[in-house]
């Protein structure tokens, strides 16, 4: 009798750990170490952000963020990214900030009057679009208060606010010298350039009038020309970064253009059509269409990588993301990182 009862006991030990191991398993498969580099991708139905190995397009890992968030920024050492969450109806107020090490959301910045954080830019090199890391901090545009924001994530606090006072400051791009800031104002159809004083105490804006809904918006990588992309009547407005007047508007023909990138030489330039479907590739130069490709339904964000080899695109309406090979202008591949995939980011 003693025997059996050890012997149920061994078993029972046994089978507690089986299922440990087997725990522990599953829990590496779905959480994997961070690679360098990472794609970073903002699921915002789920509200989280995953890490994705850009040479396997497998999901490393998976961090809980702040309600929707819409854009995300990585820093220029690839340790920390900050995700604007937006919220369902522009009610969003916090950001969140998230250690790509231990895959971790480290902080929730409560942003109070700040209402709609939307796009943002962090780090030394232009960001991806709408938030940006640069000279270390985190900028990003508070759609719902018309402000633009800095995020000092040495401190942990915002501590530079600007009014901008334009309907729906949706997305920013930032001059590399870092002394000209370019937001997109949706509902006043118009481009603020926000141009700082020599001793960057003093900020003025210029508003420039463009096409209707302006959304999408990226510098030239020579930092000559903004281009616009206006959601509500299928044109991208050219600006002159010298004189801030506009240079030409060109018909593209799109439904309503969601996010614009230049490729890192200058050449074209893409467009995500999210009422079309479509990717629309223009050459920068001659301004005419170069290709345009069904890739589902609802494609946004729209990630090239630096050496200008491929460009990830979020479909989100599908939930996949898309592979573009950008020396062929083909789609090579697809993957899932969650539901309603949009804003992206790189990170090195």
């Amino acid at each position: 009798m003693r025997s059996e009862n050890v012997s149920y006991g061994v078993a029972r030990i046994i089978a507690a750990t089986m299922l440990l191991w087997l725990g522990a398993a599953a829990v590496c498969a779905g959480q994997g170490k961070t690679p360098k580099p990472a794609l970073l991708v903002l699921n915002k139905a789920d509200s989280e952000l995953a890490i994705v190995d850009p040479g396997t397009l497998k999901v490393v890992g998976k961090v809980k963020t702040g309600p929707i968030p819409h854009e995300v920024a990585a820093s220029a050492d690839g340790k920390t990214a900050v995700a604007t969450n937006y919220g369902q109806h522009q009610d969003g107020t916090t950001i969140s900030v998230i250690d790509l090490g231990s895959q971790k959301e480290i902080h929730r910045v409560e942003l109070k009057s700040l209402t709609g954080p939307h796009g943002e830019a962090f780090g030394d090199l232009i960001g991806p679009h709408g938030v940006e890391f640069f000279d270390g901090a985190a900028w990003f545009t508070a759609e719902g208060s018309k402000k633009i924001a800095r995020y000092d994530p040495a401190t942990n606090r915002v501590d530079w606010v600007h009014e901008i006072g334009e309907n729906r400051t949706h997305m920013l791009v930032i001059s590399r010298e870092g002394h000209t800031i370019y937001t997109s104002n949706v509902n006043s159809d118009s481009v603020t350039a926000v141009v700082a004083s020599a001793d960057e105490k003093k900020w003025f804006n210029t508003v420039i009038p463009v096409g209707k809904g302006p959304e999408a918006i990226d510098i030239a990588p020579d930092g000559l020309e903004v281009w616009a992309g206006n959601s509500a009547d299928g044109t991208v407005t050219i600006v002159d970064t010298g004189t801030k007047k506009v240079k030409e508007t060109v018909n593209v023909g799109t439904k309503h253009s969601n996010r614009l990138k230049f490729t890192p030489d200058g050449k074209q330039v893409l467009i995500s059509d999210a009422g079309g479907g479509e990717l629309v590739v223009l050459d920068a130069k001659t301004r005419k269409e170069v290709k345009r490709l069904k890739l589902g339904k609802g494609p946004e964000g729209i990630l090239i990588v630096p050496d200008g080899s491929k460009a990830f695109v979020a479909v989100s309406g599908d939930n996949k993301v898309v592979v573009l090979d950008l020396k062929k202008l083909e789609v090579t591949g697809t993957f899932e990182t969650g539901n309603d995939p949009d804003g992206m980011a790189w990170a090195e």
